[in-house]
């Protein structure tokens, strides 16, 4: 990256002001050279990894269907989690395909009705159930609901007919909106069981 001297002898500060480079103190031209270099060596590599990133999710795919093919099967897309490892076992490769819920507007009536199952067990419910349930329609700070905790309330066992048209509401609304792909790289820790990854995230390593 160049210096910001491409205003025909001014450098424009982060209010859009041009100053006159004389004016500029040393210690304001160093910092910006150091900014500026670390960011460009650091989008190249950002670069890199993407490149990386992308070959690695197309070798993965040719060699799965390489695989398979010895079955005489063919694999459509990135479907499925799977381990690849080396002969000696040394290294590893996970791949793994998150899945995205969501709820619709369905779920809004499994919370009156749950709503009301509370107000019918007042008097005997658990406390612990009452802040499990209000909890798992909590919103987090990008104003979602955490549709783990939502599913959760499945696995409460009450058979209360009430209830249970609520979880069905529940699995009612649930939509898939999209899935993400992770690759993990993992190396055995001496002649151990245990594997720790390859650290490919700047703040880890």
């Amino acid at each position: 990256m160049n210096e910001a001297t491409n205003h025909n002898g001014y450098w424009q500060d982060a209010a859009g002001r041009l100053i006159p480079e004389e004016l500029i103190k040393p210690i304001d031209r160093a910092r910006d050279q150091l900014v500026r270099e670390a960011i460009s060596k650091g989008q190249a590599l950002a670069d890199q990894l993407a490149a990386y990133k992308r070959n690695l999710f197309a070798d993965i795919t040719a060699f799965v269907e390489l695989s398979c093919e010895q079955y005489n099967v063919k694999v459509g897309g990135k479907k499925g989690n799977l381990t690849l490892t080396t002969f000696d076992g040394k290294y590893k490769i996970i791949r793994q395909v998150s899945d995205t819920l969501a709820f619709d507007e369905r779920l809004q009536a499994a919370k009156v009705l749950i709503d009301e199952c509370i107000m019918d067990w007042t008097s005997g419910s658990r406390p612990e159930i009452r802040a499990l349930i209000n909890d798992a329609f909590q919103v987090d700070k990008q104003g979602k609901i955490s549709t783990e905790r939502v599913l959760g309330l499945k696995r409460l066992g009450i058979e209360d007919e009430k209830w249970l048209r609520a979880m069905q509401a529940i699995q009612d609304s649930v939509r898939h909106v999209g899935s993400s792909t992770y690759v993990r790289l993992y190396q055995r820790v001496g002649d151990t069981d245990r594997y720790e990854p390859i650290a490919l995230d700047m703040a880890v390593l």
